[in-house]
């Protein structure tokens, strides 16, 4: 009785209802959220995922994937048939191998109603540290949900938490146009005040919008400065983020921070600093001129603020789910009174502030790590005699963006009792993009380069389809879970009396036709190819296609990042290409690359971009 109790108070909790309607998402489909679902879907490749909001007598599926009727229509069930409300009572994942048979499930008419078998479910934290929900993804047969799975899981709901949560701040901004409107209508009580009221309101609308879909640290700054400028007129803004829980960094805009650019860029959270003591003591902290500045704080603090001639300034914590994010510093060259109303607007703004943060140094953690593991995995090209090669990897502009592309060149062991000298040049080189733009993508990228490399090792003196054929089947039947596309080729030098002619075999999984530049600067399409890798339509016979490469020929394996944009054709772009190619085909290969790259693509890319150019000197 005590734990219904209990779950009950869990289930009608008033701050938490508040937070859940903040988010304005009921039983209604939301693109956003069926996006989450869908991800869920196909990264652990579960029947059903579900974003599953716990209200006070039932649960409802803003985002869903692959739920039965009538619940697909009507999008909610009775709290009942929740497993979902567990995660809220006990603010906490849950997990299940086999609900018919775990005591805290096996009673539940998810069982038989909904064909709840397996069970894996993260909590979705709102406002104030609120548990709306989970996000989960439901099996229809027992399962054992592995680390790395329930780490996927993991991470996709602490993004989509931080979607709620934008929403919520969303709904405020709402709020804050109603106080607009309402300012406007008391405008007869006093023009300076309604002025005031009026521009205040405006700064927070403008920080709303402005600071809602930010997510690079140094845009966060920028938007700040730009907003407060024009009302509050201070003379300097600053932004500092924690970092490691033990110091305060500076975020430093190149050539527009003068001498404070370089001066202490980052210190300790324990030193004696106005935005230190803010962070520390989670409060505002005023700074009413240098003689308060040398009676409360340190000598680099003294020293910063005659650098930059200020009189005043004030340091507003950016509230966090534990601790402050940080601090929002505003400096004036002139004594500057902060009142109630000031006050309570800075707070604001350090709120929208400290979310945008929150969401700029995930995405950037995030993207680092991937980006950093991809580069790490593009290895160096190999020294072929008889063949020039060069490889150009560029990311796409977005800094939210991190991708699966990739290229690899490697040589090919020689068959057993074959080790002629040319099959001791003998060569792999291949190209490909893993579907996905995120963490995952990356990963699986260097995982097909290890089996495509290790498939060659097992299968020496066969043809690049055989290799491809040996990573499919492992990535079927291991579930490793990779799709895209790919082009796997074998280059080999011909006997003596073709002396300076290669061979070139190749299988193309779905991928953009690689170029072929003649030694006369005639262009080719290879554009033979079979269907894109996917795990779901099982083993695929893959087809092998052969040309010889006469002295001066150029080829350039590419992935659709060079030639695919919006507002441009495919076909023309590729075109394009061919005719760069042609035209800078005497060029060393690695200004070809750049030169390609920015002509084709320009010099703001819609996503990565993989080259590869082999070239066979001329006679």
């Amino acid at each position: 009785m005590n734990a219904e109790r209990g779950s009950v108070t869990a289930m009608t909790d008033a701050g938490r209802l508040a937070a859940l309607a903040e988010t304005g998402l009921s039983a209604g489909a939301d693109a956003g959220m069926d996006r989450f679902a869908r991800l869920v879907a196909e990264v652990l490749g579960v029947p059903v995922a579900l974003v599953s909001l716990v209200e006070s007598a039932r649960q409802v599926f803003p985002g869903m994937v692959g739920l039965a009727e009538p619940w697909a229509t009507s999008r909610q069930t009775p709290l009942t048939h929740s497993l979902c409300r567990h995660v809220v009572t006990g603010r906490e994942p849950l997990v299940v191998t086999d609900a018919r048979e775990d005591p805290c499930t096996r009673d539940s008419p998810a069982v038989p109603d909904l064909d709840v078998i397996a069970y894996a479910g993260m909590p979705l934290v709102g406002e104030e540290g609120h548990v709306l929900g989970s996000l989960c993804a439901i099996d229809t047969k027992p399962r054992q949900w592995t680390d790395g799975e329930l780490g996927v899981l993991q991470d996709l709901a602490a993004a989509c938490g931080a979607e709620l949560r934008l929403r919520s701040v969303s709904r405020q901004r709402e709020q804050a146009r109603a106080s607009e409107a309402a300012a406007r209508a008391e405008a007869d009580e006093s023009a300076r005040r309604y002025r005031t009221a009026l521009d205040h309101s405006q700064l927070l609308l403008r920080a709303a919008d402005a600071l809602a879909n930010t997510t690079v640290l140094a845009e966060v700054r920028r938007q700040v400065q730009n907003l407060v400028h024009s009302d509050l007129d201070p003379a300097y803004v600053g932004l500092v983020v924690v970092e490691d829980g033990e110091y305060l960094r500076r975020l430093i805009e190149e050539n527009a921070d003068g001498p404070i650019g370089h001066l202490n860029g980052a210190y300790r959270i324990t030193d004696a600093w106005p935005t230190a003591h803010a962070v520390r003591e989670n409060r505002t902290v005023h700074v009413d001129g240098i003689a308060d500045l040398e009676s409360h704080y340190g000598p680099a603090a003294v020293e910063a603020f005659a650098v930059l001639g200020l009189r005043c300034a004030v340091a507003v914590p950016l509230p966090g789910t534990v601790a402050p994010l940080g601090a929002l510093v505003l400096g004036w060259d002139r004594p500057h009174t902060i009142d109630v109303v000031e006050r309570a607007v800075l707070t604001s703004l350090a709120g929208y502030t400290a979310r945008a943060v929150e969401r700029a140094q995930f995405v950037e953690n995030r993207v680092d790590a991937a980006r950093q593991m991809q580069e790490a995995m593009l290895t160096d090209l190999p020294d072929v005699p008889g063949l020039e090669m060069a490889a150009l990897y560029r990311p796409a502009a977005a800094d939210d963006l991190v991708g699966g592309d990739w290229y690899d060149a490697y040589p090919l062991p020689a068959p057993e009792g074959a080790a002629t000298p040319a099959d001791r040049r003998a060569l792999a080189v291949s190209i490909g993009d893993i579907t996905g733009h995120d963490m995952k993508a990356a990963s699986l990228m260097g995982q097909v380069r290890s089996m495509l490399r290790q498939a060659d090792l097992d299968h020496a003196g066969t043809g690049p389809g055989r290799a491809v054929t040996a990573f499919e089947r492992v990535n079927t039947h291991l579930r490793i879970g990779v799709s895209g596309t790919l082009v796997h080729a074998h280059l080999r030098p011909c006997p003596p009396s073709e002396a300076g002619i290669w061979e070139l075999t190749w299988t193309n999984a779905g991928h953009p036709p690689p170029l072929l530049v003649a030694p006369d600067g005639t262009v080719h399409r290879l554009d033979r190819h079979d269907i894109l890798v996917f795990p779901g339509m099982g083993e695929q016979r893959r087809t092998e296609h052969r040309r010889r490469l006469p002295p001066g020929s150029l080829l350039l394996l590419y992935t659709d990042g060079l030639v695919e944009r919006p507002g441009t054709d495919m076909d023309a772009a590729t075109d394009l290409a061919g005719r760069v190619l042609a035209a800078h085909r005497s060029r060393p290969l690695p200004r070809l690359l750049d030169e390609l790259a920015d002509q084709v693509a320009g010099s703001s890319p819609a996503d990565d971009i993989a080259l590869l150019a082999l070239r066979i000197p001329a006679r």
